[in-house]
């Protein structure tokens, strides 16, 4: 029975060392993407503004995480509850009614009104379900990314692998950053 004990004990060591070393590893990789993404933003002369949901701040933590943020990031918006998302970032009633806080309307419409709200030259929002249980029919990992600049606004879904609530907002950051880093990369070539 006590060698069960221990056993069970090792095991639930073994998870949590498994869980630190993923987080770890999101840690870093979300500060190599941030770092590139203040290169590319310098780079362009563009400033960038994060309106965020389920990612409470973490993602404007990212960004600011990288000296020298302030030449790029304006600010964030962080809208956890759905009536801050109406009342902070313009987002339609009647998108929050028909589509809910989870949807790419929802996204977009928070890029949007964090664009506008900062005066930056781009935005970027994250929206979605961290879980620990489903949210209006939608699963657990269920996220929607919105990036806005002055010509366009578009969302991307996203499903995280994460089972845990902070594996969900971390890898919703990374993809955020991500996101942002493409667009970047993609608008370079075109001016190419």
């Amino acid at each position: 029975m006590n060698r069960h004990h221990r056993h069970d004990r090792h095991d639930r060591h073994h998870r949590h060392d498994d869980r630190r070393d993923h987080r770890d590893h999101q840690d870093r990789r979300a500060g190599e993407r941030a770092a590139e993404l203040g290169a590319l933003l310098r780079g362009s002369g563009l400033s960038i503004s994060t309106a965020e949901s389920l990612t409470g701040g973490l993602l404007g933590a990212a960004v600011t995480g990288t000296p020298g943020a302030s030449a790029y990031y304006l600010g964030g918006a962080v809208t956890y509850a759905t009536a801050a998302k109406a009342s902070v970032l313009a987002v339609g009633e009647e998108t929050l009614a028909a589509r809910g806080p989870v949807s790419a309307e929802t996204a977009e419409q928070m890029a949007s009104g964090a664009r506008e709200l900062f005066g930056s030259s781009l935005a970027v929002s994250t929206t979605g379900v961290a879980g620990p249980a489903a949210q209006d029919g939608k699963p657990v990992g269920l996220v929607y990314l919105g990036l806005a600049d002055a010509e366009r606004v578009f969302s991307r879904e996203f499903r995280s692998g994460g089972t845990t609530r902070e594996e969900v907002r971390r890898d919703t950051v990374a993809a955020a950053l991500a996101l942002v880093i493409e667009y970047l990369r993609h608008r370079a070539d075109r001016r190419h």
